[in-house]
């Protein structure tokens, strides 16, 4: 802990806005920004002009330290007195309010600049998701980043941004010990990966430097097992590297955390999509997969093929479909979460033991009529946005509004149309 602190240095640190949902209460830092890919053509994510760049291990150690003192600076101020709580948020904009105060009154002007107002004209999904994607965070949202990881714990920490296996493991090893001196109650670090990096530039012993410098787990978006849909969408790696980028991360000590994207295929290729991947899920058995279903953002690979007519979305039942055959083909001992906004359904479980009640979940929904099917989906998009968000924002109220009835929302009272309508300005919302 740092003794007296002075105000005036004080200063924001780089946070990682993309992270797989299970470190969405982590600590982070970025090791690098952005990715260096960036062609994956289901992708949204940096494509509106942000460049891939890797940072040196002196700013990564100058953003732990700012953390560390913001971090004492708040519990200095009675932030976790006598523990961290959910109350603690409202003294968040006091405290920035305080630092910004006197900075200003010192002359000095924070070098992040607030979060700027997406491009004018752009699509108002796309203005959506990239108002959630901060890479210039202020004070307020550094306090706000680090309190939600005290309330929860204080024990994880998320490396970013898109492939940290992409860096030698002496750097990750510098960082990780930097973080731990920091913060020493932090237990699991993980980082996302890319199965080509694994596959082609890490050998087992240089992922095995990885796991002993006190790497935990490695996200990997396998996407599909199917070598038509990932050319097609430019993963830019073959099924047959997803498994031996897999492989080699489990024989050095590494869980191994994968998502698989039901839908992906469209219409055209969907049971041969499904087929694959419970194929390719077979042969890794990966410690933990996680159900990310598809969809199409504005300004994607995937949104000018269907404008072109040469990919068609898959629906809603065709989808579930697809993970049906995901969990009944799969052959691992494996976990199976389904932690994704864009998932219909909410399904978890271990395999093979919970296999029979996973599927009995998902044929209760396939035996549902057509009109059933609609309102079970309004209902879950509605539960998805208000678990993302908090709450249910004006617009969506506004639309939902005509339908509620006696201060419950009655569905039965509008028809398919009005119902499908509602159901995509849900989906619009949720980031995946």
């Amino acid at each position: 802990m740092f003794g007296a602190i002075d105000i005036l240095d004080l200063k924001p640190f780089e946070i990682c806005s993309i992270r797989p949902p299970t470190e969405n209460f982590s600590l982070t830092f970025r090791l690098t920004r952005n990715c260096y890919w960036n062609k994956c053509a289901f992708c949204p994510v940096y494509k509106l002009g942000a460049r891939y760049s890797k940072r040196s291990i002196e700013e990564v150690v100058e953003d732990i330290r700012r953390a560390q003192m913001l971090d004492d600076f708040m519990f200095q101020r009675g932030f976790g007195n006598p523990v961290y709580t959910e109350s603690d948020y409202g003294r968040v904009p006091g405290l920035a309010d305080e630092i910004t105060a006197a900075h200003w009154a010192a002359g000095i002007v924070d070098e992040n600049r607030p979060v700027e107002a997406p491009p004018e004209g752009l699509d108002t999904r796309m203005a959506w998701f990239m108002s959630w994607f901060n890479s210039r965070p202020d004070i307020p949202a550094c306090i706000s980043h680090i309190l939600a990881w005290r309330i929860n714990g204080g024990a994880t920490c998320f490396l970013g941004d898109a492939d940290s296996l992409n860096l030698k493991p002496s750097f990750l090893s510098h960082a990780i010990k930097a973080v731990k001196t920091a913060f020493p109650s932090i237990r699991r670090f993980t980082v996302y990966g890319r199965t080509s990096t694994a596959a082609r530039m890490r050998s087992v012993n240089e992922l095995r430097a990885f796991a002993e410098a006190g790497l935990n787990r490695v996200h990997f978006g396998l996407e599909s097992g199917c070598d038509r849909v990932l050319a097609f969408v430019d993963k830019g790696v073959s099924a047959d590297e997803h498994v031996e980028g897999c492989l080699k991360t489990k024989e050095a000590g590494l869980s191994c955390s994968v998502y698989v994207m039901p839908g992906l295929g469209g219409s055209g290729l969907s049971a041969e999509h499904a087929r694959d991947t419970a194929a390719l899920l077979t042969r890794i058995a990966p410690d933990f997969i996680r159900l990310r279903s598809l969809e199409v953002f504005p300004g994607t690979g995937l949104e000018a093929e269907i404008k072109k007519g040469s990919f068609t979305e898959a629906g809603e039942e065709q989808v579930v479909r697809e993970i049906r055959t995901i969990v009944a083909e799969t052959d691992a001992e494996t976990e199976l979460l389904s932690d994704s906004a864009s998932n219909l359904l909410g399904i978890f479980g271990r395999l093979p033991d919970d296999r029979p009640a996973i599927l009995r979940e998902i044929d209760d929904y396939l035996a549902l009529d057509p009109r059933e099917k609609l309102e079970f989906s309004l209902h879950s998009r509605l539960r998805s946005f208000a678990g993302q968000y908090g709450g249910i924002s004006g617009d969506i109220f506004t639309a939902i509004e005509p339908f509620i009835r006696g201060g419950k929302l009655a569905p039965g009272s509008a028809d398919d149309r009005e119902l499908e309508r509602l159901i995509l300005l849900i989906r619009s919302k949720l980031m995946p």
